[in-house]
């Protein structure tokens, strides 16, 4: 039922509002602006930008001939630009069956924030606005047919979970950083974290074989900048396998985007939430087995969960990952790699396994 609603606003001279389709011809005349990379990790900066209070997930109802729960992600681009996918049953994690969705382009004109009716781009004459963001409340329109969704802040259900007694703290406060090699803070306004930004990467100085794992990250906004060049750090298990860090947020979800394990495995779902947004990893990890001749008999596995939900379920991991250090039967450290961008990190602790 979700497919003819998604056909059927695809279709041409849909019109939200009168009015809109006039504006969005004569506004988009001039030539598009270059967008400047920014990359910010001040919470309060990020909030000057008005982007930054569109951009989100939004939960809301189909209703008309056909109804349901909706899902809605919408991407900032840059300079009043947004991706607006709308996902089937609910959120990532949250009902959608990880396959059915579809795109549309917002644009920002003199009348707020509208949704246009084609995703073959922004900027044409026949794309008649069917929607509007405004206010924290996403609506779209097709004569009997509407979705009406509202902004929501999702929390991972293991952020802020205290290490049990025995844990080996990383990094729970200012002074921490000494446990990492180039450790360094960053100061926000709402706090002091450890940062990878101009580190050239950090290292913990403890080293690992098998545990148990607590991690929350938090990426910049970085609305102008695409792919790998857009919140980019990583989680190195034992400095060998690397569990990306990257703002992924509505995207696909592959291998090289947040929660793939680099160049081996991709997320079972893309649980990556909005910039600016405290975020968690919980890792389970079985080192590899080496022989007395110090051949491998046993890949290392790893069960891993972002922001509360499982995204690898015993994956084995073949080599070590682009960067990674050589495998071994010696335990290694965690490496948080520097990618350029002001990604910073909290709660950082782990139980090693008996």
């Amino acid at each position: 039922m979700f497919r003819p609603l998604l056909a059927g606003l695809l279709g041409a001279g849909l019109v939200f509002a009168p009015g809109f389709s006039e504006s969005v011809a004569q506004e988009k005349k001039d030539p598009p602006k270059k967008k400047e990379r920014i990359a910010i990790a001040e919470p309060k900066d990020a909030a000057k930008d008005p982007d930054f209070a569109v951009q989100g997930e939004y939960e809301g109802e189909l209703k008309g001939k056909e109804a349901g729960k909706v899902g809605v992600q919408v991407i900032a681009n840059g300079l009043g630009e947004f991706t607006v996918k709308l996902l089937k049953d609910g959120l990532p994690g949250a009902g959608w069956d990880g396959k059915t969705s579809k795109k549309f382009v917002a644009v920002t004109q003199s009348k707020g924030v509208v949704i246009l009716g084609s995703n073959k781009g922004a900027g044409k004459a026949e794309d008649e606005p069917i929607g509007s963001i405004a206010d924290g409340k996403l609506e779209l329109n097709e004569g009997d047919h509407t979705i009406a969704a509202k902004k929501v802040d999702r929390k991972s259900k293991t952020l802020g979970e205290k290490p049990p007694e025995g844990a080996v703290v990383l990094w729970a406060a200012e002074g921490d950083e000494k446990n990492w090699t180039k450790g360094k803070l960053m100061e926000l306004s709402d706090g002091k974290f450890l940062t990878v930004a101009k580190t050239g990467s950090i290292t913990s100085k403890a080293k690992f074989g098998a545990f148990k794992a607590h991690i929350e990250f938090r990426l910049p906004w970085m609305p102008n900048s695409t792919g790998q060049g857009r919140g980019n750090s990583g989680v190195y298990i034992q400095d060998r396998y690397e569990l990306q860090v990257l703002d992924s947020f509505g995207l696909n979800g592959e291998n090289n985007e947040c929660g793939g394990i680099y160049t081996q495995h991709k997320p079972l779902v893309n649980m990556c939430l909005p910039p600016l947004v405290w975020q968690t990893y919980d890792i389970e990890f079985t080192p590899a087995v080496f022989g007395a001749d110090g051949k491998k008999t046993k890949n290392g596995h790893a069960t891993i969960y972002h922001n509360g939900v499982k995204i690898h379920d015993n994956i084995e991991f073949p080599k070590e990952g682009p960067g990674g250090k050589p495998e071994n039967a010696m335990p290694g450290p965690f490496q948080f790699q520097d990618h350029g961008d002001p990604v910073v990190y909290r709660n950082v602790w782990v139980v090693e396994a008996k």
